[in-house]
């Protein structure tokens, strides 16, 4: 067969198909270049094929600068400085505050939104709220920031963790049944990396056996299941606002829920068990509280990151997108799957595995030493919770040996392993931040061409690490 009969092959291909250019363009050059003189395929971008790794000589495949963080200007100035100069810095009897909360309710599509002082104080709040304690199991995925582990054992609760879906991050809600047991109180899985779990199925189990599904939606700011955002499907979402957020107020946080009940319930015990927008000197109702208030301060910056989030949402789905379609094409880069009923993820992270076999048995610390030395940051992401010291050595803990017994306390540390988590956090998870999905697609098209770079010369770079 001619070459020119190929050509009008592929053009009558991408007729039918709808092909984009940069499609056709490769698929061109497959055949003109790769079959003419007889190698395989390798996708290729701008020039990465003829450059080598920065690591090995050559030129860094990203050679801009990445967006900083926080994006601030006039509109928070103006916002913090009309809270500085009202005298009403604490949020009992002001109005910034509850101001926040009426937006963000808005954002989310809830009937109630409390902002307390952090993502940790929302989760705590809401389990304070169920009155959860000593001799109550919480189940929680094992892939997580330890916040989701803190707030069940500041408690003196057990938390139970149940295995990652490799393929997705997220917790595998296929196996939530089994970890059920008559002491289990709430299911509290998370939208981890701002994408939602199976939401469908965590239901299902929930309603099965009738037990409250908290969601920890603390980095899934304005996510999507089924056109729905996320923290409205349990009895309460949690959020964050610590300073890596895609909402950002240094520290921060917020409970949605569509539970008037619970609403009263979480404010109560957030503002020392009192139930009124003041200060009272006589105890509320209940038996137990703190303070978790969102201070004027906060809620006055996040009112002004507020007015920035639909367009860095429509900027980071974007570039997310056309990442993901670049870096599927690289054998051995596997992004992380969203779930059928995802309509947005907030792209908190950008998640994706690694597989060293297809980069020549070079190992993950090595494939990003070789992708920081093109510019391009890159984080192995969360250890696994149930092997780390600070988690096992609860079974040592004097108060939970009080409570559990020993033999309690053992059983707890046999039941925690979590083996496909441990494969993802030592092998294969990698992440890049929400910063990086606010560039522009010539740095999403530089990322691809670094990894292409390091997939092409793993064996060199590999034996020179």
């Amino acid at each position: 067969m001619s070459i020119v009969r190929l050509f009008m092959m592929i053009i009558n291909i991408e007729m039918k198909n709808k092909l984009t250019r940069r499609n056709f363009i490769r698929t061109s050059s497959m055949v003109g270049v790769g079959m003419a003189v007889g190698l395989p395929y390798i996708a290729c971008g701008t020039n990465s094929q003829t450059k080598k790794a920065a690591i090995l000589g050559g030129p860094k495949a990203f050679t801009g600068d990445w967006p900083k963080w926080p994006i601030i200007g006039q509109i928070e100035q103006d916002e913090l400085l009309t809270v500085l100069n009202s005298g009403g810095w604490c949020r009992l009897g002001n109005k910034t505050a509850p101001k926040f909360e009426n937006e963000f309710q808005k954002y989310t599509g809830a009937k109630k939104a409390l902002a307390v002082s952090s993502g940790t104080s929302a989760l705590y709040t809401m389990l304070g709220a169920l009155g959860i304690g000593p001799g109550d199991e919480v189940i929680i995925p094992p892939y997580t920031f330890i916040a989701t582990y803190n707030v069940i054992v500041l408690n003196y609760a057990l938390p139970v963790f149940v295995d990652v879906d490799i393929e997705s991050f997220q917790i595998d809600a296929d196996k939530i049944e089994s970890a059920i047991s008559k002491d289990t109180k709430v299911i509290m899985p998370v939208h981890i990396g701002g994408s939602p779990f199976d939401v469908d199925k965590v239901l299902k189990v929930s309603g099965k056996h009738n037990i409250p599904v908290i969601e920890d939606a603390c980095q899934a700011h304005l996510a999507e299941w089924k056109g729905k955002k996320v923290g409205n499907f349990g009895l309460g979402g949690a959020f964050s606002f610590q300073a890596s957020k895609n909402l950002n107020s240094g520290e921060g946080g917020a409970i949605i829920t569509n539970s008037e009940d619970f609403y009263n319930k979480c404010y109560s015990f957030h503002h020392q068990g009192q139930g009124s927008d003041a200060a009272s000197l006589e105890p509320g109702s209940g038996t137990r509280g703190s303070n978790l208030r969102m201070t004027e301060f906060q809620a006055a910056i996040l009112l002004a990151q507020m007015t920035r989030i639909p367009e860095q949402i429509r900027q980071r789905s974007d570039n997310a997108a056309y990442l993901t379609e670049l870096l599927s094409e690289i054998p051995g880069i596997k992004p992380a799957k969203l779930y059928e009923g995802t309509t947005r993820s907030a792209y908190h992270l950008y998640m994706f595995r690694y597989d060293k076999e297809a980069f020549a048995g070079m190992d993950r610390n090595k494939f990003i030493r070789a992708l920081n030395a093109e510019g391009v940051s890159c984080s192995t992401g969360y250890t696994s919770l149930p092997k780390e010291a600070y988690v096992q050595n609860l079974s040592k803990n004097k108060h939970y040996l009080k409570i559990y017994g020993e033999r309690g306390m053992k059983q707890w540390l046999e039941s925690i392993s979590c083996p496909v988590n441990d494969r993802l956090c030592e092998e294969e998870a990698l992440w890049f931040y929400q910063t990086m999905l606010l560039g522009n697609r010539k740095n999403m098209d530089m990322i691809a061409d670094a990894i292409r770079k390091i997939s092409r010369e793993a064996k060199a770079i590999s034996d020179k690490l």
